[in-house]
């Protein structure tokens, strides 16, 4: 096999997960940008997205990385400290519930993988999204079917999101105690939401979500909890979730170190954006 190949060379499944990164390096369209989110399918708590750009010389060596969904949550926090070691650049933006009932859900998600880019140190000469591609990224970009699973920046960007995500959302269990949040993240699990028919909705929950706005009434009320945990359910959204003609006020920004370790609290950071440059 030559040193080169032709920029439209597809590396094969036994690639693993650099595979990309490194056809994109040979054909000169370094530094590569991997985008994702946490949190479109939850009905409380911000959006999150993560831009992160790795470095080229220490692909080799990454060990934890993988999609974020089937890493439990001592081994995403393993690959978050790995991802923090091995990104040359990365830049998260939180959406609270507020801006996306205003602007759409959609519309928050595309808003915030551009911000998310715009906000790196270093600028990438090409982007991989995960699921749908996203104009008005100001690079080439490859929108990658489940991108999280094939390509290691993106699901490095999808550890920095679910890790940031799910630390919002232990601080705001504190704040909130009873809708359990610590617990299920701030999905349509059934004790979230019998939680949410007994206490109606907080500040955080997404009031643009049919089950939060509307449905939860309908549902009975149960005392006792189950004894196992639950999985999250999927997306509930009601009427004009992210329509395009919806709009809204965007959120303000702040900046953070290189790392924010820890548990992340809402009112930091909510609306914001974290940057290592």
């Amino acid at each position: 096999m030559p040193w080169w190949r032709h920029p439209g060379y597809t590396p094969r499944r036994a690639a693993g997960l650099t595979g990309y990164e490194r056809v994109l390096v040979r054909a000169g369209l370094s530094p590569v940008a991997g985008i994702d989110e946490a949190g479109r399918g939850a009905c409380a708590g911000p959006l999150v997205v993560a831009a992160v750009v790795l470095d080229p010389r220490k692909l080799s060596g990454l060990s934890g990385v993988a999609d974020s969904k089937t890493l439990t949550a001592a081994a995403r926090e393993e690959a978050y400290g790995e991802v923090m070691r091995t990104a040359l650049s990365w830049h998260r933006v939180i959406i609270p519930a507020a801006e996306i009932d205003a602007r759409g859900l959609h519309v928050c998600n595309i808003a915030g993988m551009r911000r998310a880019l715009a906000g790196l140190s270093c600028q990438p000469g090409y982007a991989l999204t995960d699921g749908f591609a996203v104009r008005g990224l100001g690079v080439p970009a490859l929108a990658m079917w489940k991108g999280d699973e094939v390509a290691a920046c993106v699901a490095a960007a999808s550890i920095v999101a679910k890790v940031t995500r799910d630390r919002i959302m232990t601080g705001l269990a504190e704040q909130y105690p009873e809708y359990g949040f610590a617990r299920h993240k701030g999905y349509s699990t059934r004790s979230h939401m019998r939680a949410l028919a007994r206490h109606g909705p907080c500040p955080e929950h997404r009031a643009s979500f049919a089950n939060v706005n509307g449905l939860v009434r309908d549902l009975p009320v149960v005392d006792q909890e189950l004894g196992e945990e639950e999985a999250a359910g999927p997306e509930v959204a009601g009427p004009g979730v992210g329509s395009p003609e919806t709009g809204g006020q965007a959120g303000t920004q702040a900046e953070a170190g290189p790392e924010a370790e820890g548990q992340i609290r809402s009112g930091e950071l909510l609306g914001g954006e974290l940057a290592y440059r």
